[in-house]
């Protein structure tokens, strides 16, 4: 035995110092990267859920959704020929037949309006902004500007739902939800995924828990809505009579109930409901500490807009938002109401711009200036976007646009996207694309890559076969990629 020992350099000593190395490394290991370690799901390459198939260039996203749908000839997609050509039908050769919604199916003719409002080019990338968002136009060499964004939803309810899930049916995951899944908290104290809404002075669509459901996931990954007033989230005050330490022995019981419940039937759902009370008893430490923005310095409120500090209101949720992001939220998720202009669009559509232009940019100065814009994605924009047509009566003044999913512009920045940049263009009637066509499948690819995942392996076993956010379709954009 003192041969062999000596033969391969090891002894007692020897052997007990490098287990307690390997064993130190898994011990860090674990607390580095939990998932490796927890009785977690495998995605559909066999890795653990909690762990990306690449580096990510992001680790967290704000989604600045306005919904309703803003025009995006008012917006980003300057096209002068409409004004030129003011009140002229608009070609069949361009409309090509495309379905209408019942709104305008009665129009005999579709009589072309340019924007009322004036454009400039801005930033070193030259592009074009209109002037109700003139804080946006400060940061547009930070933004990259996608133009050729398009759906096949022409109403809001399936386009709202493809956007935000994938699919324009219901109970399908939202965007949140799969990140919650794929990716999980970095803040064991907070959601992963948390849902923000805000009403502007437009005319508004509804929007609904189903845009931030769990869908067939389980649903700890759920989005977690906040409110407006009273408890940040609802019921994570304690109820009348009941101090901490009776919740946490209240909890502590009903944790043994339902764990003999999971032993006994097996239902994955009952353990998720022990994980969102645990959740929610973090929570009630977190929570208030993170949503309150009265702490937030002068420079700060001056920045975002005295709304900021009003409950409820976009500056207020953006300024949230990063406050969130900055603790650890995988997925902020903010819901504007209020551009759906059918009419009315150039007295409606200054007050909606007016509530958002100074608060997301804000938004991105104010990550910028902390180190995280790098690591954080933020997006803005609707579900489709609108005709180059009237719809309805035709003054220059006063003029509506119908729903348009052939294309539509959103922005993006921060988290790996290319700064600076217009990616795709329409044609001169600003109707159909004829550069670089965006599909909804392929944003989502691109988000989720931006993340560190793989969008084709990202995927939940349901009913038989196999899901995903892009479902059968979508590739990546990498000319988006910085």
């Amino acid at each position: 035995m003192p041969f062999l020992e000596n033969r391969l350099n090891i002894n007692r000593r020897h052997f007990l110092g490098k287990l307690s190395i390997g064993l130190g490394s898994i011990a860090l290991g674990s607390l580095l990267m939990p998932e490796l370690f927890s009785k977690a799901g495998k995605q559909a390459d066999g890795l653990p859920l909690g762990v990306q198939h690449f580096a990510p260039k992001a680790k967290r996203i704000i989604y600045l959704f306005q919904n309703g749908a803003p025009s995006q000839l008012e917006s980003f997609d300057y096209k002068p020929l409409l004004t030129k050509r003011y009140g002229e039908d608009l070609p069949s050769s361009v409309r090509q037949g495309q379905r209408l919604t019942g709104m305008t199916s009665g129009q005999d003719k579709f009589p072309m309006v340019g924007s009322y409002f004036k454009f400039r080019q801005y930033g070193k990338s030259g592009a074009w902004v209109s002037e109700l968002f003139p804080n946006i136009a400060d940061i547009v060499d930070e933004i990259c500007i996608v133009k050729s964004m398009h759906t096949e939803a022409i109403n809001h309810d399936p386009a709202l739902t493809f956007m935000q899930t994938g699919a324009q049916v219901g109970n399908r995951p939202s965007m949140g939800a799969w990140l919650s899944y794929g990716l999980g908290s970095e803040n064991q104290n907070l959601p992963a995924f948390c849902v923000l809404l805000s009403r502007g002075r437009g005319n508004g669509q509804g929007v609904y828990s189903k845009l931030w459901t769990n869908g067939f996931l389980d649903s700890v990954h759920q989005g977690v809505q906040f409110s407006n007033s009273g408890d940040p989230v609802l019921y994570l005050s304690n109820p009348a009579g009941l101090d901490g330490q009776r919740r946490r022995q209240m909890l502590d019981r009903l944790a043994q109930l339902n764990n003999m419940s999971y032993e006994e039937f097996g239902d994955p759902e009952i353990q998720a409901k022990i994980q969102q009370y645990e959740m929610a008893y973090r929570m009630q430490t977190a929570v208030p500490e993170v949503t309150d923005l009265r702490r937030e310095p002068e420079h700060i409120v001056k920045m975002y807009g005295a709304d900021c500090l009003v409950p409820g209101t976009y500056a207020a949720n953006c300024l949230l938002a990063r406050k969130l992001s900055e603790a650890g939220v995988r997925f902020v998720q903010l819901y504007h109401q209020g551009w759906d202009q059918h009419g009315q669009l150039p007295t409606e559509m200054p007050l909606q711009a007016e509530d958002v232009d100074r608060a997301s940019a804000a938004l991105i100065k104010d990550l910028r200036q902390r180190g995280l814009l790098e690591e954080t994605l933020v997006i803005w924009g609707g579900e489709f976007g609108r005709t180059n047509y009237c719809q309805g009566r035709l003054k220059r003044d006063d003029y509506g646009r119908d729903h348009h999913p052939r294309c539509f512009s959103i922005w993006m920045a921060g988290g790996g996207v290319r700064p600076g940049m217009v990616y795709g263009e329409t044609d001169e009637f600003g109707y159909n694309i004829v550069e670089n066509p965006v599909h909804v499948n392929d944003f989502h690819a691109t988000v989720l890559h931006l993340m560190g995942l793989d969008h084709e392996q990202l995927t939940y076993k349901h009913l038989g076969r196999r899901y995903r956010l892009t479902d059968v379709a979508g590739k990546v954009v990498h000319d988006l990629i910085a």
